[in-house]
């Protein structure tokens, strides 16, 4: 056990937050912990980094914190910088003077050794193998790699860290804590702001990261594919559930149900025995029989009502007020971006038709939605509503809102013709209820202000509906709460959104940004995932994750219970792998050939723009293959 937290209560500002808390961590254990916004998943974390201690209890059951052990402990909101002025690639690469330190002292022993002397032979084997444990075989790969996965550039390396944005600081603290390689890895929402590649390399990332990982994360799918244990944080108790999400999601209504059924079998035939003490106890010839019967209600073992799950979520009205025409949108060559034209797009949509908006950020999905809504002036092109149309746009920014009104006045300003009752139903609906409605709008959580500004979208009950990033800021009930008022929604919907689950379970067509272009796929995210992911979305890395790791079959390893050290499945994994980096190999000379090719064609011989394109793809393909052929040489030397 790498640390254990046993018995422990935490409280706040007075308040009771997390009760007789049992936690472990494994070795190499990828730990979700998931639970409403609030219910202390973050105090939780800070339990874990000592930085909150469990308070003193009066019981014999004291609390404790055990640790195997020193381990090291990274969390990205304790990630810092230590020098403002030095630049990226001077503060990334500090993470890495412990492993130049003992290279530095490794290359002593070895000139010793070169020189005749054995003493240094034991020191040596130690120095490298914590130098191997700390990646230091591997760092300047690593390094590459991570840079390049965040989206910075070469020329970056020089850059002073202060003339980052906040946006880019967290990725630059999130590449720093990877490199740092910790024991214990704490993840608090770490696949807020980035694309859907990005995340589905981080998924495979951590899950072969061979240290512990605990994660706190909205992303459900992400779950599925990284976490082998959940813990649920519910009214302030924890509760273990081997496997990933979705075997949690099962566990917890089996688990419910079952209890349910015991506990309605033992109060019925709690009430048959009390039923029959009370018809025979007054009768000399039964009473002994009825005195049986209530000690035998006495000493049952009772079965608790089981708690009802914490899934209060809110609603909204479906239907719109009135039908559009056929045609809902059309797009012609649409040119949008603030300086220069970021991409053009064209698509039409039909009615009752739902839009997935995906691809990397920076790439023009809001921009796109800023120029459907007239905020931003289009480039070229044309772009045009049907017969009809009412549009509801929500925009991210909307979660941001500074208004000194209160919930009930920024809502009835707005439609100031209902009367206050109809008012607060509507609010109801989204969860505002009681004293909660008299709140300043200033002083709500992001996710309150979310359902806000949906509640005053939805109450003009357009028949197009246009959403960006919707489910930011939003727990897991509250996103399945919105999925499930938009699959029902009966108008058009067009959304941008990195949440998958959500893009799964709406889109019945796509929109995919990609760097200068957009390219309308008219099918599902699991179609497009499954024919086109790798060469229109993801890296061929990334689809690894798809290809040979489907979500059913996902879903059934996690879901059972983790085995360590089994030499065979092991080697069955390597094995599958190092085909696979073959495979990947010859795809991407396969790629490479036919790019050379299109290089070298004359019809392309003064085209510099796209020659030079071409080029780009074709150094991303090297280093791509690059990387699987050092992966694809240390597994064979494993395995002999």
């Amino acid at each position: 056990m790498l640390l254990s937290i046993q018995n422990a209560d935490v409280s706040y500002g007075g308040d009771l937050i997390l009760s007789d808390v049992h936690f472990d961590i494994r070795e190499q254990e990828k730990i979700a912990v998931v639970g409403r916004n609030g219910c202390g998943k973050t105090t939780l974390l800070k339990l874990i980094t000592g930085e909150l201690k469990p308070q003193p209890r009066d019981s014999d059951d004291l609390p404790s914190i055990a640790m195997t052990g020193s381990p090291v402990i990274g969390w990205l909101s304790q990630m810092t910088f230590r020098d403002e002025n030095a630049t990226l690639g001077e503060e990334l690469r500090s993470v890495f003077e412990p492993v130049i330190e003992l290279k530095a002292r490794m290359d002593e022993c070895l000139k010793k050794l070169d020189a005749g002397d054995s003493s240094p032979a034991e020191e040596y084997a130690l120095l490298e193998e914590r130098f191997n444990s700390l990646g230091g075989y591997r760092y300047e790969k690593d390094y590459a790699m991570l840079f390049r996965r965040f989206g910075f550039l070469p020329e970056d390396e020089g850059r002073s860290l202060s003339e980052f944005s906040g946006g880019q600081r967290t990725k630059i603290a999130f590449i720093k804590l990877l490199l740092s390689r910790p024991d214990i890895l704490l993840l608090d929402e770490p696949t807020n702001h980035l694309d859907i590649s990005t995340i589905a390399w981080l998924e495979s990332y951590l899950a072969e990261y061979p240290r512990a990982v605990v994660v706190v994360s909205h992303d459900r799918l992400f779950l599925d594919r990284v976490a082998e244990t959940v813990y649920e944080i519910e009214r302030g108790k924890l509760r273990r559930y081997p496997g990933n999400y979705t075997a949690y999601v099962k566990q917890k209504k089996e688990n419910y149900e079952r209890q349910m059924k015991e506990y309605l079998a033992q109060q019925k035939e709690k009430e048959r025995l009390e039923a029959l003490a009370e018809r025979f106890i007054h009768k000399a010839t039964k009473a002994s029989m009825a005195r049986s019967k209530l000690k035998a209600v006495e000493h049952m073992d009772l079965v608790e009502k089981p708690e009802e799950a914490d899934t209060k979520a809110f609603h909204g009205l479906s239907k719109p007020a009135r039908e559009s025409g056929r045609d809902v949108l059309t797009v012609e060559n649409l040119g949008v971006g603030y300086g220069e034209t970021l991409c053009r797009v064209s698509f039409s949509l039909l009615k009752g038709k739902k839009l997935g908006v995906i691809g990397g950020n920076g790439l023009g999905k809001s921009t796109f939605l800023k120029t459907l809504m007239g905020q931003i002036p289009k480039k070229s092109g044309k772009y045009s509503y049907g017969y009809g149309v009412d549009v509801g746009y929500f925009e991210q920014q909307m979660a941001k809102s500074m208004s000194s009104k209160t919930v009930l006045d920024e809502f009835w300003d707005r439609y100031p013709g209902m009367t206050e009752t109809e008012v607060r139903n509507v609010l109801g609906g989204f969860l505002f209820t009681g004293d909660e409605v008299f709140k300043n709008v200033s002083d709500l959580s992001g996710g309150e202000k979310v359902r806000l500004a949906l509640a005053k979208l939805l109450q003009t009950r357009p028949n197009f509906l246009i959403l960006d990033e919707p489910t930011n800021h939003m727990d897991i009930v509250g996103k399945e709460a919105l999925e499930e008022m938009l699959a029902g929604y009966e108008g058009t919907l067009l959304f941008v959104s990195h949440d998958r689950y959500l893009v799964r379970r709406l889109a019945d067509e796509l929109l995919i940004f990609r760097p200068g272009e957009a390219e309308y796929f008219p099918f599902n995210y699991e179609e497009y995932e499954r024919h086109f992911g790798k060469e229109k979305l993801m890296t061929a890395d990334d689809v690894w994750q798809i290809e040979n790791r489907p979500e059913s079959e996902a879903a059934e390893e996690k879901s059972a219970p983790a085995k360590k050290g089994n030499p065979g499945k092991e080697r069955a994994k390597a094995e599958r792998r190092v085909a696979r980096l073959e495979q990947l190999l010859a795809e991407n000379d396969e790629k490479k050939e036919a790019l050379v090719a299109e290089m070298s064609d004359p019809a392309n011989a003064s085209d510099y723009e796209k020659l030079g394109q071409l080029q780009a793809q074709i150094d991303e393909l090297d280093a791509l293959s690059d990387s699987y052929m050092e992966e694809w040489e240390e597994l064979s030397e494993k395995l002999g």
